[in-house]
């Protein structure tokens, strides 16, 4: 028997279904609202821009912290604010700094601009995301790994060395900026590449500076744009690589490139061409950022430091050997006054000043709800330059690792005071190779040059870190 349907009945029943639209719309926007009102406590900053200007002006200037420490004072060492038109929770704080790492790719996920996505690209391993990340990071450490930088590393650093600074003379007026960086990617290039002839490797220095400028650009792809060079720049890169590759496979390579990454990465993994491009442009990039600007940074804030210099030319002086011989394994590890002052100056001066994430899920810290979608800031050169940590956190001050009450917070490998290269799933691969770099360069330079700092000079972070003015030096050779 079919039932006739009331037409009456219509009014109430629209009435009704409305009154559920709303309360459901009500209870979702209740449910938002109270999550955000777990968020750790903060500002919106101005509309739409939020606090981006001065997150900028701070990061710009040679003290990056500064922002994040007005907002520390007023909100706690974990506070919100409102960055690239974002909500974002930005971390002064040790331990959160450390569960933020530590829970990458499952809580949060690495967060990039597009500019940089496109130019680095999506397979290498500081993009990648979940299992493809962990599968790069496991073999980028696995090219590195100890054993491995004191059979394939430690000759060729010395010989790419010795041959830059033999080409500098008494008497010449540098910018020791220009200096590290030619050391860095002459490097790169020999330890990753293979590349050893001076016509390739300054090739791939002129692509890489285009590259590296338009990793943080506006993404226009014009001409004369950052971008658009940057991408070009690195058609340029994966270009060279492909034919490295393409040597390799049929044989024609030379010794020097099965010793490279690159050789080893072809014999030993199983990767499409398109990814192994992306894995050695990643380590291109992160290899040279970090070991150009520590070697600069060291002996910066060694010419500020007369008493630091002396002790550190005595330690190096004693490993020199007046027949030419390169130094042995045993003697890098011979260096520990240089590993004190690699790491104040990786303090003081770190690439990684801060990390961008973003909240995978619905995060919950303490009494905090960090939302979905949000973007999650640890700001690692707050910690390294927190009065409460460090005495006298902003003096050049290599003794202070030497003190055993900071033997805890020089765990740059695991620990939470001290995260040079990161950590976690996206702890640097390369860390062990910078210092061993940066190690042999301050050796083989204080042992053969003196220097006078011709231009007063400063720091600056943004879009890299960097000295102002280059750092313009007159070399005197010791021997002269």
């Amino acid at each position: 028997m079919t039932q006739n349907f009331d037409s009456r009945a219509w009014p109430y029943i629209i009435i009704i279904s409305s009154l559920l639209l709303v309360f459901a719309f009500l209870a979702k926007k209740n449910k938002k609202s109270a999550t955000y009102s777990k968020l750790p406590p903060g500002r919106r900053g101005w509309p739409i821009i939020g606090d981006s200007i001065s997150w900028y002006n701070a990061v710009a200037s040679s003290h990056p912290p500064a922002f994040v420490e007005k907002q520390v004072q007023r909100f706690g060492k974990i506070f919100s604010c409102s960055l690239f038109g974002k909500w974002a929770v930005v971390s002064a704080d040790p331990a959160f700094n450390r569960f933020v790492m530590q829970n990458e790719g499952k809580l949060f996920q690495s967060s990039y601009p597009k500019s940089f996505r496109d130019v680095v690209g999506k397979n290498g391993v500081i993009t990648a995301q979940g299992d493809q990340q962990r599968k790069l990071h496991s073999i980028a450490s696995n090219m590195m790994r100890l054993d491995k930088l004191k059979f394939h590393f430690l000759h060729d650093i010395q010989i790419v060395i010795k041959q830059i600074i033999t080409n500098l003379h008494h008497n010449q007026v540098v910018l020791l900026q220009d200096v590290c960086r030619k050391v860095a990617i002459n490097l790169m290039a020999n330890q990753l590449l293979g590349v050893s002839s001076e016509s390739e490797v300054n090739e791939i220095a002129q692509s890489f500076s285009d590259f590296a400028d338009g990793c943080l650009s506006v993404p226009i792809k014009l001409p004369g744009f950052a971008y658009s060079k940057a991408m070009k720049a690195r058609e340029s890169i994966i270009s060279k690589i492909k034919r490295t590759m393409e040597n390799h496979r049929v044989g024609k390579s030379c010794p020097e490139i099965g010793n490279g990454v690159l050789g080893r990465l072809l014999d030993e993994e199983s990767l499409p061409d398109e990814a192994v491009g992306d894995f050695m442009i990643n380590l291109l990039f992160a290899g040279n950022e970090t070991t150009a600007k520590t070697m600069l940074f060291s002996v910066y804030f060694l010419t500020q430091c007369p008493r630091a210099m002396a002790q550190l030319m005595d330690e190096q002086q004693k490993l020199r050997s007046e027949s030419g011989e390169m130094l042995t394994w045993q003697d890098y590890k011979s260096m520990p006054f240089t590993q004190c002052v690699i790491d104040e100056a990786l303090r003081l001066g770190g690439i990684a000043i801060w990390l961008l994430r973003e909240a995978k899920e619905e995060v919950e810290y303490q009494d905090y709800v960090i939302p979905k979608g949000s973007f999650v800031v640890p700001f690692l050169s707050a910690v390294h330059l927190s009065e409460n940590l460090y005495e006298d956190a902003l003096c050049f001050n290599p003794w202070r690792w030497m003190e055993p009450e900071n033997e805890e917070k020089r765990n740059w490998r695991s620990g939470q005071y001290f995260a040079p290269f990161g950590g976690g799933s996206r702890f640097c691969p390369g860390a062990e190779l910078a210092r061993l770099q940066i190690a042999l360069f301050l050796h083989y330079f204080l042992t053969t040059f003196r220097w006078k700092q011709l231009k007063e000079d400063k720091m600056s972070f943004f879009p890299s870190a960097r000295l102002v003015n280059g750092f313009q030096i007159q070399l005197t050779k010791i021997n002269s």
